[in-house]
């Protein structure tokens, strides 16, 4: 199984924001990546800074099976400098990043970027963060026929796209202020047969992401 990491890029303003000290967040962090790890499961995100980033570095210290990056190699707006040092990062000798998948550019990158996973787990709401779930799936309501007035597959955007139903989201609620908008929830679960779970603790986490497994495996 794959999971689609998506999250704040600003630890310190979120932590604040939340009112949780940022060594208890970065210790939960990696909790969260040792519970990736164990389950011997992949993680996909964009190569930059903030919580995905942090997870994705502690799971690969935790010997995780699979970093995969989302790179808009070829974008023109603005460029992928800011990546570089995301890109190339390692930890205890080794490099962050397994594999990467161009996306093309910034656009596509924000609508596609949680599609390359069999599941979504977010890891905090913000204005990024929202809209790549929101965004996500959008597309996967085309991808299954849900508005048939716009034919496409999958494979017709990114050959690596892997939303298949049920495509779930798992969401880490202590990252979060508040539950999701009513009415992103109710779409996503009513129109589109998906499934938000909500988890209280890394000990939560583990339990949904074994029972997820069995599905996926």
């Amino acid at each position: 199984m794959r999971l689609s990491l998506i999250g704040p890029g600003d630890v310190n303003y979120h932590s604040k924001l939340l009112g949780i000290e940022k060594d208890k967040w970065m210790q939960e962090l990696k909790e969260i990546a040792k519970v990736l790890a164990d389950a011997k499961v992949e993680i996909v995100l964009l190569p930059d800074r903030g919580v995905c980033f942090e997870v994705a570095k502690f799971y690969k210290s935790f010997n995780g099976l699979r970093v995969i990056g989302t790179i808009p190699s070829s974008d023109k707006d603005f460029g992928i400098a800011h990546l570089k040092p995301y890109i190339e990062a390692t930890i205890d000798g080794k490099k962050v990043f397994d594999q990467f998948i161009d996306t093309k550019d910034w656009y596509k990158q924000d609508l596609t970027c949680s599609l390359y996973g069999d599941a979504i787990l977010l890891l905090g709401l913000t204005l990024g963060s929202l809209g790549e779930l929101s965004y996500a799936y959008y597309l996967y309501k085309l991808f299954i026929g849900e508005k048939p007035e716009v034919k496409t597959i999958k494979q017709k955007i990114h050959l690596e796209i892997r939303a298949n139903p049920p495509y779930p989201t798992i969401v880490y609620k202590p990252f979060l202020c508040n539950e999701l908008p009513k009415e992103v929830e109710a779409y996503i679960e009513d129109k589109l047969k998906s499934k938000i779970y909500y988890v209280n603790s890394v000990e939560e986490l583990k339990e949904k992401i074994e029972e997820l497994k069995r599905q996926f495996d």
